[in-house]
């Protein structure tokens, strides 16, 4: 089972579409939309302008597009100003536990959602926990989860086959997130997939781990580990080189849930906010990087 190939067939077409350019090594990307001109159609639910401070919590692997959006949307809304707090949905879904001010929730798993989701299966939100507006709540997003390598690609690796190989040789310094992370719990499903095990490969010294899927690029990108798994967009805005795609098979689509919680702050403009990030003009900036709609 070989993806290697046909991954690399994919870029190239996604490449010269200068849409989801998530494998290029040369950082080349697709023209965003013209932030000169930018988009009033998002508006408060009652008609009015959207004003005040929105604050969002998104997972680690939007930083660079929600912070070209934000930059957009409040040149067409001068009276929002729009406040980030980017990290792992794991850590973002306990800071909102813990009571911190969020306006809008979006996890790279729909795990982290459900955990706070009132409405969601009790065996997942085993605390029961009520944070999420269940009536805004949408999937937003798709990713993808690839393997990269440093540019020097010290193992020759060029496939998830031949991660396994080298795990099975005990040759190999793979880097992952934590199982707290989205990113981890779909490695955590690839890994499986191959029979491989976890802990006895951390216990040989061959896993590191990243908090969140920032740090597990910035393993793979220093060179300080042989190879890593993130998500595509990552690997585009870090001009990794990407050398196989897992299949849904392997781990799962990756889907992005968003939702303004209950208690936000300033919900009428959080919620014309997230309208706005459904629009063509928003998801044309998503999709720059990776991202792509939900199918």
């Amino acid at each position: 089972m070989k993806h290697a190939k046909l991954l690399a067939l994919l870029l190239a077409g996604v490449l010269a579409a200068s849409l989801t350019a998530c494998g290029s090594t040369g950082g080349g990307s697709s023209a965003a939309p013209d932030s000169s001109a930018p988009s009033s159609a998002a508006s408060a639910p009652d008609g009015q302008e959207p004003t005040g401070e929105i604050i969002v919590f998104a997972a680690a692997s939007m930083t660079e597009t929600l912070n070209e959006i934000k930059t957009t949307y409040e040149a067409a809304h001068p009276g929002v100003t729009i406040t980030y707090n980017f990290d792992s949905s794991g850590t973002l879904k306990t800071q909102i536990e813990e009571g911190a001010d969020c306006d809008l929730f979006i996890s790279a798993g729909q795990t982290q959602m459900n955990q706070l989701d009132i409405e969601a299966d009790p065996s997942v939100n085993t605390d029961g926990l009520d944070f999420v507006d269940s009536a805004t709540r949408l999937n937003l997003l798709e990713n993808k989860v690839i393997l990269c390598v440093p540019d020097d690609n010290p193992k020759g690796i060029e496939s998830f086959d031949d991660l396994a190989e080298a795990f099975q040789a005990g040759d190999v310094l793979f880097c992952m997130g934590n199982s707290d992370v989205p990113v981890g719990q779909y490695t955590q499903k690839i890994l499986a997939f191959y029979g491989l095990d976890e802990t006895a490969l951390a216990n040989e010294g061959l896993i590191t781990y990243g908090s969140n899927v920032k740090e597990v690029t910035t393993q793979v990108k220093e060179g300080s580990v042989d190879c890593g798994v993130i998500y595509c967009t990552d690997a585009f805005s870090a001009e990794l080189k990407v050398v196989d795609s897992a299949t849904e098979e392997m781990c799962g689509q990756v889907i992005y849930p968003a939702a303004v919680l209950k208690n936000a702050p300033n919900h009428d403009a959080a919620q014309a906010f997230l309208d706005y990030l459904t629009t063509d003009e928003a998801m044309a900036v998503f999709e720059t990087v990776g991202f792509s709609p939900v199918a």
